[in-house]
């Protein structure tokens, strides 16, 4: 099985890589493709994450003041997940107009870029190492996530590009691959308490959602609603007639 992950983790890093020269992802108006990933993405954690953290959370109960109190509460860290990148969005947004006065160029600051990729070399190795550990075996069910993580990263990858531009070509999807196979390779070597992975996993799902949303919602975005709504519903489904 671990190879078979592996396969699948070069296939995630693989989305960062050439996601660049998928020439039918439109910025404007918004690739129909994009959307649909957008949706598969929030389905997949609806569906599959969310209703984990309550199984998550029994294992948390015996790790002290703080692990206990949050056993009740994995869902603050699912929005500390939600408010932790909206702000590194923000940060960037502001970023990206101010350097534009002071020196012309549409992109935020070097120090900026670094924390983003820094952030996001987390969020990748996060799910890289689920390759490995997941509450749910078996072959369908990683394809199953690897499907809804690789359309996820190609939003993602839209995103971070529209923002740092060739930076992000020349070091930054480099930097998100290798935070991929890293997270692999963790998961093979070792395996985190089950108690921290519950939080992390609660984290992540936050993340995902406002990861999504941040590229849908912006009225200059012109998203296509069917086509988000077509990849949440038909996901969904899909995970319902399999599971």
């Amino acid at each position: 099985m671990h190879l078979t992950a592996f396969a699948f983790a070069l296939i995630l890093a693989g989305m960062h890589i050439f996601a660049k020269n998928m020439r039918f992802i439109q910025v404007i108006p918004r690739s129909r493709f994009l959307s649909l990933g957008g949706g598969v993405s929030v389905g997949y954690v609806f569906i599959h994450i969310l209703p984990e953290l309550n199984e998550h959370q029994e294992s948390i109960e015996h790790n002290g003041f703080l692990l206990s109190y949050l056993e009740h509460h994995a869902y603050l860290l699912a929005m500390l997940g939600l408010v932790t990148f909206y702000a590194l969005e923000r940060i960037a947004k502001k970023s990206q107009k101010e350097n534009q006065q002071d020196t012309g160029k549409s992109q935020p600051k070097r120090e900026i870029f670094w924390l983003h990729i820094s952030s996001f070399s987390f969020y990748n190795g996060l799910i890289g190492y689920l390759l490995i550990h997941r509450d749910t075996e078996g072959l369908l069910s990683l394809i199953l996530y690897v499907i809804a993580m690789s359309l996820h990263f190609i939003v993602v990858d839209y995103g971070l590009r529209t923002h740092h531009k060739d930076i992000y070509n020349r070091i930054g999807r480099w930097l998100l691959a290798l935070a991929v196979m890293l997270g692999w390779g963790i998961g093979v070597l070792t395996e985190i308490p089950e108690s921290t992975l519950a939080l992390l996993f609660a984290f992540l799902s936050g993340a995902i959602i406002l990861n999504v949303l941040k590229e849908e919602l912006p009225e200059d975005r012109e998203s296509s609603t069917w086509a988000f709504s077509l990849g949440a519903i038909g996901y969904v489904a899909l995970l319902l007639i399999v599971g």
